[in-house]
This record gives structure tokens, C-alpha cells and sequence, in this order.
């Protein structure tokens, strides 16, 4: 199946550079040509599709990351002025997408458990086990069930002061009302807190918001999660039963995220993304997005710039 490679620049980059790129994309074979109509722009940014219709996939990926590896060596750009995707057309030119987020770090910009864990005075060290959890250095389960438990005794107050601080990445209302505005669905599922996801989904009206669900007794924090939890296996799971629910393929599924919990969702879908993250991630993504811009991913997929 065809595929295009799509250019995205980091917000701001010089039009001047962005066409050097591609100009050096043409001298190393990537593309034939550079010519200006196929450069759009999204709000300020740059965007080049370039369809490719003898090209196989996997050869494409290789390509194209290699591509990006060296114009860092060289010294021409950084991994945060450009993403590089190889989109299929199954992606491009499917009647509905589902696009499935993870939430903590990557739909929205902070670490709930972190903001939680700072009220009973344990950030410094639930910070840590969480980054030893997203690098997949711990069992995800395992860790949580150990931050869980520091923030028994919290009195469940705690829930709505924390929800009022939470910051959405940039663009992830953006790219929601894009997704919806061309017919497609948005999912989250977190390994987060279904307490703090559930005002947050109905904000952003998304079509699915899964997460974990904290224990509260008597109006206080218990130090448990109830239920199953929201694991890197589970979030796989949520992918392949609403993309059956709604009939969509899994060909025209994206999965984005930031973390090792991440990895087998990235991995089922037919577009993964590591949004910023961390390397047992992005080594394994089909794009590499190290700019803090989550509606970059509609760029990439939607047909719907001018």
C-alpha cells in the first residue's frame, strides 16, 4: 500500500530552513521534488505531504529515519524543528479514524499522581518511581499500586483541587475539534485517575476516557485502586475494542503516548506516536514528535489544511 511522507516543522521555524530540508530530502533520494504548493500552513507551522505511491512501508520508515538521524549529525536541524511521518493510506484515506491517547504527559502536560502525591508531601519520591516506570525500568502495576498507597489519608477534597490544575498539552483541544470536525473519534485511557479523567473527557467531549479508579472510604483517600489496573496490556485491550466497536479497522487506528505503559498500544495501531518521550518509547514509535504541539498529529493525518 502507498504512503506519503509528511514534514511538520516545529512552530516558528524559518520557511527558509523548512525548504532547505526538503531540498536536502530531494538531493539524498527521499523525494523527487521540492515545489512550494505542496508546503500548507497550520496556524505557524509548516506542512509538506508528499505522496509516494511505489514506495513499501517498512523500506520508507527506514529511510526516513535515517534521514532525520543524519541532518541532526550534521549539524542542519535538531529532532525538535521537524517530525518525519510515514503515513499509509489506509491512514490518509480512511472514512473514520480512531485516534487513542494516553493522558498524564501527553494529553494533558503534568503527572496526576505526582500533583496528588504532592499533598501528602511525597512528590520527590512518587516523581521517581514514576519516571523508573516510564522508562520500563518497574512493573506499571506494581508502581502504582506503591504510589497509590503513599496517598492514604487524603482527604478526597484533594481530587478537584488537583483537576483545577491541570494544564492541557498544547494543541490537544485543537486536535480533538479537528478529529471531530472530519467524523473521526478521540479516546483516552490512562494509567492515571478515573476521578480526575471524567470532568476532563467531558470538557474535550471525547468518545472514550478510561483510567484507574482510586478507593475512597468515609470521604478519604484509602491507599488503593479499584478494579483492574489500567496497564500497558489493557491499553491495548481499550484500542482494539473500540476501534471493533465503532468498525473501525485497526489500519486506521493512531495511538500516541509517552511511556514504556504506552508501548503495546503504539505498537497495535497502525500509527504510533511517541509524543516527547521517553526512549523506551520513541525507539519503537513509527514517529518520533519531540515538539510540544499534540495537534501536530492532525497535521500528519487530515486532509483538511489549505
Amino acid at each position: 500500500m502507498a504512503s506519503s511522507l509528511v514534514f511538520v516543522s516545529r512552530p516558528s521555524l524559518p520557511r527558509e530552513q523548512f525548504l532547505s530540508l526538503l531540498e536536502q530530502a530531494v538531493a539524498e533520494d527521499l523525494i523527487s521534488e521540492v515545489n512550494e504548493k505542496l508546503i500548507n500552513i497550520s496556524e505557524d507551522r509548516l506542512v509538506a505531504k508528499i505522496h509516494l505511491s511505489a514506495a513499501e512501508r517498512g523500506e520508507l520508515q527506514q529511510a526516513s529515519s535515517a534521514f532525520i538521524d543524519n541532518q541532526v549529525a550534521a549539524g542542519n536541524m535538531s529532532y525538535s524543528d521537524v517530525c518525519l511521518a510515514v503515513v499509509p493510506d489506509e491512514i490518509s484515506e480512511a472514512g473514520q479514524l480512531l485516534l487513542l491517547m494516553d493522558v498524564d504527559s501527553t494529553l494533558i502536560k503534568q503527572e496526576v499522581i505526582e500533583l496528588l502525591a504532592a499533598h501528602a508531601g511525597r512528590e520527590k519520591e512518587v516523581a521517581e518511581v514514576t519516571e523508573a516506570a516510564m522508562r520500563g525500568e518497574l512493573d506499571f502495576a506494581q508502581s502504582l499500586v506503591q504510589r497509590v498507597a503513599t496517598l492514604k489519608g487524603l482527604p478526597d477534597s484533594v481530587l478537584q483541587e488537583v483537576g483545577q490544575r491541570i494544564i492541557l498539552s498544547d494543541g490537544a483541544a485543537s486536535l480533538v475539534r479537528r478529529f471531530h470536525a472530519a467524523g473521526h473519534k478521540v479516546a483516552v485511557v490512562s494509567g492515571g485517575f478515573q476521578q480526575i479523567l471524567d470532568p476532563l473527557a467531558e470538557t474535550l467531549n471525547l468518545d472514550h476516557a478510561l483510567a484507574n479508579t482510586l478507593g475512597i472510604t468515609d470521604g478519604v483517600l484509602d491507599g488503593t485502586v479499584h478494579g483492574d489496573i489500567v496497564d500497558r496490556a489493557m491499553k491495548e485491550t481499550k484500542l482494539r475494542q473500540w476501534s471493533e466497536e465503532h468498525r473501525i479497522p485497526l489500519s486506521a487506528t493512531i495511538a500516541a503516548g509517552d511511556g514504556a505503559n504506552d508501548l503495546a498500544m503504539v505498537a497495535a495501531a497502525s500509527l504510533g506516536i511517541a509524543f516527547n518521550a521517553k526512549p523506551a518509547l520513541r525507539d519503537q514509535a513509527d514517529v518520533r514528535l519531540d515538539f510540544s504541539r499534540l495537534d501536530v498529529i492532525a497535521d500528519l493525518v487530515l486532509n483538511d489544511l489549505s
